[in-house]
């Protein structure tokens, strides 16, 4: 991409320092808490162009020798199946994925954590699969009163009864497959334990969204808003930073919330509190390593729209509702923009009503628009692709780059053999048929190998499409949206 905004490189170097320090601030034990996404990280990548999908795991190698992950789960999630809707899977199926990858990188997996454990039969089955797998599994119990009542929670009754959490590393980094997991509550009972055990433990929470210390409706903050909408987090000011301090500062509702009850506890366990805000506890040094504010803006404003479109046609689907919509609509206004600020819809669109079949356009790295039209032998996205990448490799708009004695054989395979009732085929049928015929045609090779200047652009389309070509598309990179309409009038779309 070359409208960089996010020195990534210094990221990692910042980020990893930041944490050596707090451990050394708390006599070289730290319980931190670490929310959103380890891996893959794309909407820190779309909103601060710069930032690699994998910077988060890659600053916890740097710490790998001192570094133990504990993951925790919800029993109630193991129990109810709950499956998180960006993989697909289920959160304890999650678990074992995210072992597997933090092993992958080198790091340390000490144990999981079986929170709000009530004897759920799944659980137990769970922490049998785990344990006959070589991993430390624990036990965490409902409390009552959590999180208000506070002579209870910080008692035998309370986080006394849960099971104390070995580890070995100063460094605990405790993650989960999604929230509502209870990593703070983990955090603060290991606190409680190790302090019942002379260890003067401390904690402290990663989160790279809202950014601290950029403005309060800067479009990157907004974006968060906007990517959390289904759960209503809202950005705020951090009144006990303002207070403490005199310095602006940006968190959300929930931990501003909470804070008084977590400030509270602290006291109750240490006689003291090492924080005067919600904003002491973060270590996220993500705002200080903005290199280009103005192409953050644009990143982050576009991450606005591309949510409102998701939204629109999850409601359309019916897995989404109006209210998160309408907040959406707000974000949009408080960003001071409008659809129109996302150059590809507006190129679809009008192609669409120039055409009145379904169109699709694409922005290319370099601000060039180009649209894709719907044909007797392609989808509209997929001429839009076929277009976009001859774009790229030079070649003239009168070039085939598929013929039709390649595309037809195989839409007589789709219809006559495989039941499919839609002859044109899916993206990643085309680029099959692309890649077969660059063995003996010289522009489908070069057209082909442009493949890689496809990541990171902006693409939309006027109908609704299938999963197939949607997943052809993230796996390509390409920032995709589509209107809240089906091509047809059926009832049944895949």
């Amino acid at each position: 991409m070359s409208k960089i905004g996010f020195d990534n490189d210094k990221y990692l170097s910042m980020q990893s320092e930041k944490i050596r320090e707090r451990i050394s601030n708390f006599g070289g034990k730290l319980y931190m808490e670490f929310g959103g996404k380890l891996f893959d990280d794309y909407h820190a990548s779309r909103v601060l162009p710069g930032f690699a999908p994998d910077s988060k795991i890659r600053m916890l190698t740097q710490l790998k020798d001192d570094a133990e992950i504990v993951i925790v789960i919800n029993a109630n999630d193991i129990e109810k199946n709950k499956v998180r809707g960006d993989l697909g899977i289920t959160y304890d199926v999650d678990v074992l994925r995210l072992i597997d990858a933090f092993r992958g990188y080198g790091l340390y997996v000490g144990s999981v954590v079986l929170t709000r454990f009530n004897g759920q039969e799944r659980a137990i089955k769970y922490q049998k699969r785990l344990e006959s797998l070589g991993m430390k599994v624990y036990k965490h119990y409902p409390i009552d009163g959590y999180p208000n009542n506070i002579p209870h929670i910080i008692s035998e009754e309370g986080f006394g009864k849960n099971e104390y959490i070995e580890t070995e590393r100063p460094l605990v980094v405790v993650t989960a497959p999604g929230p509502g997991s209870g990593k703070m509550a983990v955090c603060l009972s290991q606190l409680y334990k190790e302090n019942q055990r002379g260890v003067k433990a401390g904690y402290a929470k990663f989160e790279t969204f809202p950014i601290w210390n950029i403005p309060l409706n800067h479009p990157v903050n907004l974006a968060y808003e906007a990517a959390t909408a289904d759960l209503n987090d809202i950005n705020e000011i951090d009144p006990y930073h303002l207070e403490a301090y005199g310095v602006t500062t940006v968190n959300y509702n929930r931990d501003i919330d909470v804070f008084p009850v977590l400030n509270a506890m602290f006291k109750k366990i240490y006689g003291d509190s090492p924080y005067k805000s919600p904003t002491d506890m973060g270590v996220n040094m993500a705002g200080n390593c903005i290199s280009n504010d103005e192409n953050a803006k644009e990143a982050g404003n576009q991450e606005i729209i591309r949510r409102y479109y998701k939204e629109c046609c999850a409601l359309r689907k019916g897995s989404s509702r109006q209210d998160i919509v309408s907040k959406l609509e707000v974000l949009m206004q408080q960003a001071g923009i409008g659809l129109e600020s996302r150059k590809c819809a507006t190129a679809a669109n009008v192609k669409a009503e120039v055409t009145g079949l379904p169109a699709a356009a694409i922005e290319l790295d370099d601000g060039t628009v180009i649209t894709g039209k719907t044909t007797n032998l392609l989808g509209a996205s997929s001429a839009m692709l076929l277009n976009a990448l001859k774009h790229l490799a030079g070649l003239a708009d009168d070039v085939i780059l598929l013929s039709p004695s390649v595309i037809e054989p195989i839409q007589h395979l789709k219809v006559h053999h495989l039941g499919d009732h839609n002859p044109l085929m899916h993206i990643n049928e085309v680029l099959i048929a692309l890649t077969i015929c660059a063995e003996s045609d010289d522009n489908a090779r070069v057209a082909l190998g442009q493949l890689d200047k496809l990541r990171g652009c902006e693409a939309h389309s006027s109908v609704i499409l299938s999963g197939i070509d949607e997943n052809v598309f993230a796996k390509l990179g390409v920032n995709l949206t589509c209107e809240p309409r089906y091509q047809t009038n059926k009832m049944f779309h895949q």
